[in-house]
């Protein structure tokens, strides 16, 4: 067992939470939180840290920020889970597609998350995107 496994299974020994899978973790994540509920502080941690391709989001309320100006900008944004969520430990990591209508016409992404979940909640988060 390594150094790492072991202060992770400490941690969910000790823990008085019902602990909800990593699975069902990403799934709010996606649906709900980028769905458009404001539940960012449901889901992160208090020092969250998220690494977007050319920033870093620090927090559950800048996190939500991040989220609202994305929905803001493109109406109807919807998420489809292509491959995964795949769970390594307190590791998630799935492929998405999403679709939305932007100031000029309808937007397809395509995207990878990894998220690291201690406690319960997403501490950590890395993101890539790409157009189409």
């Amino acid at each position: 067992m390594t150094r790492h496994q072991a202060i992770s299974n400490h941690r969910n020994i000790t823990s008085h939470r019902t602990p909800i899978s990593h699975k069902a973790l990403y799934r709010r994540w996606l649906d709900e939180l980028w769905g458009g509920y404001r539940i960012a502080e449901e889901l992160v941690s208090p020092d969250f840290v998220g690494h977007w391709p050319t920033r870093d989001v620090h927090g559950p309320t800048e996190l939500q920020k991040v989220v609202d100006n994305t929905r803001g900008a493109l109406r109807e944004l919807r998420f489809v889970v292509e491959v995964g969520p795949f769970v390594d430990g307190d590791m998630v990591a799935a492929r998405w597609i999403a679709t939305g209508a932007g100031a000029t016409g309808p937007t397809r992404l395509t995207g990878n998350d990894i998220l690291r979940v201690a406690n319960g909640t997403v501490v950590e988060y890395w993101s890539g995107i790409s157009p189409g």
